[in-house]
C-alpha cells in the first residue's frame, strides 16, 4: 500500500489498485492517501479555494477517444506554428497521433495541482481555448473531446501539491500496468491522457509542437504628462463672478473661436475593410514575436550538446534524486530532499532558456560574410560576427572572437558585439585603431589581424 503523510511521501512496492482494471480518480486519491471529495460536474463551481489535487475523470473508460476532427481542426487553424513530428500535419493526423496515447482502461483523463485556489484553477480548466496560454493551458486537451460537459471533478485538500500530485501519477501507472494498447509513441510516459508532464519535469512525448499560441506582448503605456496649474487659473475660471449661487461668465477670450465661423464636421471616412487572415499568417504581430538571436554554427553546436546533456543526462539524474529522497520520509526536514527541488529548479530554467534561443537562433554565415543580424555584408577584412580578431593593448596582445550576447563569455575570449569592446571592433580592419570610453577613461586598441 502507498503510504502518504501530509508531511511527505513514502513509496512502497505496489499500487492498491489491481493491475488493468478500470482506473477511477476517487480510487487514485485514497491510495495516496488523501480524501476525495466530489464528483462535481465540469465546469460547476467547487466549494473550496483551498490549495490541492483535482482530476478529471468521465463516468466510464471508453475504448477510443471521442476527438472531434471540428475542434482539432480549429486547435490547428489558430496556431499557425502547430507542428507534428517537425512538419505541418492534417486534422486527421493529429487526432490519429492524441488517439494513440489513449488508455482504454482508464476513466481518469487529467490529473492537475494548484497551490492556490481549487475552485478558481478548475474554472480556469473548464473555460480554456486550445491553443492559449491562458488561463489553462495544461489540459488543454481535454477540450477537444466529444462530451468532455459530461465529464466530472474530485478533488482533494493539500498544502504538499506537488509531492502529492507525483504520488498520484504513480500510483496511475502502477494501476493501469500492462494493458498499455500497442501503437504509442516510443517513449512515452503512462499518464492521464492530457497530462503533457509530470510535476519533477519529464515531458510526454507525442511528437507536436509549438501547440500554443506566441506569447503577447503587452504594448507600451502611452507617456503621460502631469501640467501643474495654480489654483483659480484652470480654463475659464478666472472669468467666472460669483453672485449670490450663480456663475456668470465674463466676456469671451480673444481668441475664442466663433461657433458661426466653424463649419460643419465632415464625415469620417469609411474604415478600410479588414483583410481575413490565413492560417498561415502569424497570429500576434511581428514586433510581439521575440526577436532574432544571430548565432555562429560553432555556438550552435555547442548550444544543441548543452541541451542533449541538460534533458537527457542531468534531468533524469535529478528526477531520481527527487524520489530518492522523498522516500526518506518527512520533506519539511529533507534537506536533500530541498537541495534536488533547488537543482531541478535551476536546471528546468536553463532548459527553458536554451529551447528559447534554439527557437529564435539565426544562423549567422560567417563564410558568406554577413556580419549582423539585418544581414549587413562587410568588406572584405574587416571584423564581423564570427571574426577573431587579435588587438594590441599597451603593449600587450589580446585575441577576440566577436559572438552574440547569448554566447558571449569573456573568460574564454569570446566578447559580444554589444559590449562597449565589441561594438568598437565591429567593422575594424587590420591597421585601425579603436578608441573604447570605458568609466576609468578611453582605452586605445589597435587591430593586428582580423581573421
Amino acid at each position: 500500500m502507498t503510504e502518504v503523510t501530509r508531511a511527505g511521501v513514502s513509496h512502497g512496492a505496489t499500487s492498491g489498485a489491481t493491475s488493468g482494471e478500470t482506473v477511477r480518480a476517487a480510487a487514485l486519491l485514497r491510495e495516496v492517501g488523501l480524501r476525495p471529495d466530489g464528483p462535481v460536474v465540469w465546469g460547476r463551481p467547487l466549494t473550496t479555494r483551498a490549495a490541492g489535487l483535482y482530476l478529471v475523470e468521465l463516468a466510464e473508460p471508453l475504448p477510443r477517444p471521442p476527438l472531434e476532427l471540428t475542434r482539432v481542426g480549429k486547435w490547428l487553424e489558430r496556431v499557425a506554428e502547430l507542428r507534428l513530428d517537425g512538419e505541418r500535419p492534417t486534422s486527421k493526423a493529429l487526432a490519429a497521433r492524441l488517439g494513440s496515447l489513449w488508455l482504454p482502461t482508464s476513466a481518469v483523463l487529467y490529473a492537475g495541482a494548484t497551490s492556490r485556489s481549487l475552485g478558481g484553477r478548475v474554472l480556469a480548466l473548464a473555460h480554456h481555448v486550445p491553443g492559449d496560454r491562458q488561463p489553462h493551458a495544461d489540459g488543454h486537451w481535454l477540450h477537444l473531446l466529444t462530451g468532455i460537459e459530461r465529464a466530472r471533478l474530485w478533488f482533494a485538500e493539500t498544502e504538499a501539491v506537488e509531492e502529492y500530485l507525483d504520488a498520484v501519477l504513480d500510483a496511475f501507472a502502477a494501476a493501469v500496468g500492462s494493458s498499455v494498447p500497442a501503437g504509442r509513441p516510443e517513449g512515452s510516459l503512462i499518464l492521464p491522457w492530457a497530462n503533457l508532464r509530470r510535476p519533477t519535469g519529464e515531458r510526454q512525448v507525442h511528437g507536436i509542437s509549438g501547440s500554443l499560441l506566441p506569447d503577447m506582448t503587452a504594448p507600451p503605456a502611452p507617456p503621460t504628462r502631469v501640467v501643474d496649474v495654480p489654483p483659480g487659473d484652470a480654463e475659464g475660471a478666472r472669468l467666472e463672478e460669483r453672485g449670490t449661487g450663480s456663475i456668470r461668465r465674463g466676456p469671451a477670450r480673444a481668441n475664442r473661436v466663433n461657433p458661426a465661423t466653424v463649419a460643419a464636421p465632415s464625415a469620417a471616412p469609411a474604415p478600410a475593410p479588414r483583410r481575413p487572415r490565413s492560417s498561415s499568417q502569424p497570429a500576434v504581430p511581428t514586433s510581439a514575436r521575440a526577436a532574432p538571436v544571430p548565432v555562429t554554427a560553432e555556438a550552435l553546436a555547442r548550444l544543441e550538446a548543452e541541451l542533449d546533456e541538460l534533458t537527457r543526462l542531468r534531468r533524469p539524474e535529478v528526477v531520481a534524486r527527487i524520489k530518492a529522497a522523498r522516500e526518506l520520509g518527512d520533506l519539511r526536514e529533507n534537506a536533500e530532499y530541498q537541495a534536488a527541488r533547488e537543482e531541478q529548479s535551476f536546471l528546468e530554467g536553463r532548459i527553458r532558456l536554451l529551447e528559447d534561443r534554439r527557437r529564435h537562433a539565426v544562423l549567422i554565415d560567417v563564410a558568406a560574410g554577413t556580419g549582423v543580424a539585418g544581414g549587413e555584408v562587410m568588406a572584405p577584412g574587416r571584423a564581423r560576427l564570427g571574426s577573431t580578431v587579435v588587438v594590441e593593448h599597451d603593449g600587450e596582445t589580446v585575441v577576440y572572437g566577436l559572438v552574440g550576447s547569448t554566447e558571449s563569455d569573456p573568460a574564454a575570449g569570446r566578447i559580444s558585439v554589444d559590449s562597449p569592446v565589441g561594438a568598437a571592433l565591429l567593422r575594424a580592419a587590420a591597421g585601425d585603431n579603436v578608441d573604447v570610453q570605458t568609466p576609468r577613461g578611453v582605452m586605445r586598441y589597435r587591430v593586428v589581424e582580423v581573421r
